[in-house]
């Protein structure tokens, strides 16, 4: 019998399948492709931002064998350094602001990371967890030269070569090079940023999309020219207030502003007629998906991103109180009161 070549964990980041949205596509009379980033081992996108970082830190000698990782995260950052960290040897350290979900908090933990929770407060703030993170890193490197590595996933731009190397190629292959758009939204800019960049370098006139929850301002930035938010929005991890160094130089050709009034009913369209949970930042991107389906009008195919799972965020998406402080609501088919 041949001997069988079978990936690890790491080699199994990546190559996730194209999955086409039935409900919103016949709706539209496009295409509408999300790729199935929650199948990554760490059960979401920022997988592959995490293995890119960290092979880059390597490649430059900026992690070495035995090392500390340390990152400030909203968690799904942290997640997947936690999982590339404890392939390969190393330890993880991650600084997250206090108003995330319990689920991700409880994830980190147990994949054995250290985690230090800080108040959330504006970039500007010194303890902004950012900020933070960038301290504890230089602090660990005081006391034992070149022991930690700082990610930097929103300004480490090996963020979105990975995404440039990987994802993007996969979407151009798995649709035969027809696809007409892609459409995301934004944390660190990474995935849209690398993304595009393959897209456009391989068919010019690809129509990049940005699908921005309300409190962000990247919307009103590439719509009028000015960083201005208003509002707010209950998904975690994505949108922003200023332009990221992987962000930077991006062309955004179709910039939507996504409220959760239209993004979170869209969750449980997903959970009720895909068999898809998936968590709010999809629901976004599903959104943003459909406006520019719309916009361009039917024969299109259009590419999203399926970032994580639902169970990250139960105590939010599946928790009626809550929901009703943001003039949100469950659907009458999902009871969860027993």
């Amino acid at each position: 019998m041949s001997k069988q070549n079978y990936p690890d964990t790491i080699g199994c980041i990546g190559n996730t399948p194209l999955i086409r949205l039935n409900r919103v596509s016949d709706a539209t009379g496009c295409e509408i492709l999300g790729k199935a980033e929650f199948m990554n081992p760490g059960g979401s996108v920022k997988d592959r931002a995490a293995l890119g970082m960290v092979r880059d830190a390597e490649a430059k000698e900026l992690l070495n064998p035995g090392g500390t990782i340390v990152e400030g995260t909203a968690g799904n950052t942290g997640i997947g350094l936690a999982v590339v960290g404890n392939c390969l040897g190393y330890e993880t350290v991650i600084v997250m602001p206090d108003n995330q979900s319990q689920d991700k908090i409880d994830t980190l933990r147990s994949y054995g990371a250290t985690l230090q929770l800080v108040p959330a407060v504006p970039l500007k703030d010194p303890n902004h967890f950012t900020k933070v993170s960038e301290r504890v890193a230089a602090e660990l490197n005081e006391t034992e030269p070149n022991r930690a590595f700082w990610a930097n996933q929103f300004n480490n731009t090996a963020n979105r070569e990975f995404h440039a190397t990987t994802t993007g190629p996969e979407i151009w292959e798995q649709t035969g090079g027809e696809v007409h758009a892609f459409i995301c939204a934004v944390g660190t800019g990474g995935t849209l940023a690398g993304i595009a960049r393959a897209l456009k370098a391989r068919k010019p006139d690809v129509c990049i999309g940005l699908a921005d929850p309300t409190g962000s301002a990247l919307y009103n930035y590439y719509q009028h020219g000015e960083l201005k938010a208003e509002g707010g929005s209950i998904s975690e991890g994505i949108g922003n207030s200023r332009i990221t160094d992987n962000l930077e130089g991006t062309t955004i050709d179709a910039p939507f502003q996504i409220p959760d009034s239209e993004s979170i009913p869209l969750v449980y369209d997903m959970i009720r007629e895909e068999g898809l949970s998936l968590g709010g930042s999809s629901g976004v991107n599903v959104a943003g998906a459909v406006r520019l389906a719309r916009e361009l009008g039917p024969g299109h195919t259009i590419v999203t991103i399926l970032c994580d799972s639902a169970m990250r965020y139960r105590a939010r998406l599946f928790n009626r109180e809550f929901l009703a402080s943001k003039d949100l609501q469950l659907p009458d088919w999902l009871d969860l009161d027993d």
